[in-house]
């Protein structure tokens, strides 16, 4: 149906991915053959992806939600129907709706919406271990592996890591961060969970690290971004930066990452920077 709908007013050629790194050289091969926009339908990890193989280039991304969250398709405005969504973004299309925004790029690698470092990390890793489940029931996982990584999978006992932004400054004391391009963390149904609004793809990027993971002040952290209780920019336990260009993470010891909803492993040091005006995106009318 997707194809059909694409067709009627634009040369389609559809390809499918068949293992972990294949969309970012789909992407490449495309944007090398002076393709004009490249629709991903795909999750968050294949949209980054994507993303990675078109910064740069002329050729305009057109995401559409085929993953269980979508927290980047939702952000930009788009319904998480992919039938409906497509419709948007024929419109979007017609009326030559497409901008030029700002990337992350963490390590030489570029993210659309964030990077969970440590904690949050760890939740990322103990949801892929149940990549059956995560399609079906995608919220009330994550909701069970941040328990259970609480109590069971993550060193709560001592700080993971330094946090050091362009102008010098830092924390040496952090638990847990996210670092973002854009707001919201994700979504728990439709209810998107808020953490930094400063956070958009016209500004530099913005970092929020916690400073305790005491179950009390997390639960109120998780509270604010719902949109109960008081800013979450004023809780005391945690050190929020934003309109960064560049921040580096160093670990007491190696640390888990993820990004755009993607494990990545353990490293020991993070470098990042943001990279405006990097990706032409196709944005609703």
């Amino acid at each position: 149906m997707i194809q059909k709908a694409l067709s009627a007013d634009h040369q389609v050629t559809v390809a499918e991915t068949n293992r972990r790194g294949h969309a970012s050289r789909l992407a490449q091969g495309a944007a090398n053959d002076g393709v004009d926009v490249v629709v991903c339908l795909g999750g968050d990890g294949t949209l980054n992806e994507v993303a990675n193989g078109l910064a740069g280039t002329n050729t305009a991304l057109a995401p559409l939600p085929g993953g269980s969250t979508n927290v980047f398709a939702r952000t930009i405005g788009l319904p998480n129907d992919p039938i409906e969504a497509t419709g948007v973004l024929l419109d979007g299309l017609s009326s030559d709706r497409i901008e030029r925004v700002g990337l992350g790029a963490v390590n030489g690698r570029y993210f659309l919406f964030h990077v969970g470092i440590g904690f949050d990390a760890v939740v990322v890793k103990q949801v892929e271990r149940r990549a059956a489940l995560k399609r079906y029931a995608s919220h009330p996982l994550f909701i069970y592996a941040t328990f259970t990584t609480w109590f069971r999978h993550y060193d709560r006992t001592r700080p993971r890591f330094s946090v050091t932004d362009n102008w010098g400054d830092g924390i040496d004391d952090g638990y847990f961060a996210i670092c973002f391009n854009t707001n919201p963390y994700t979504y728990l149904g439709n209810r998107p969970f808020n953490v930094i609004p400063e956070a958009t793809l016209d500004r530099g990027l913005a970092i929020v690290t916690f400073r305790s993971l005491a179950l009390w002040p997390l639960l109120r952290a998780v509270s604010s971004a719902l949109g109960f209780g008081r800013d979450i920019r004023r809780l005391k336990h945690l050190d929020v930066r934003t309109d960064l260009s560049r921040l580096v993470v160093d670990g007491h010891g190696p640390f888990p990452y993820q990004v755009d909803g993607d494990y990545l492993g353990e490293t020991e040091r993070l470098v990042f920077e943001h990279r405006p005006d990097v990706l032409r995106l196709v944005l609703p009318p």
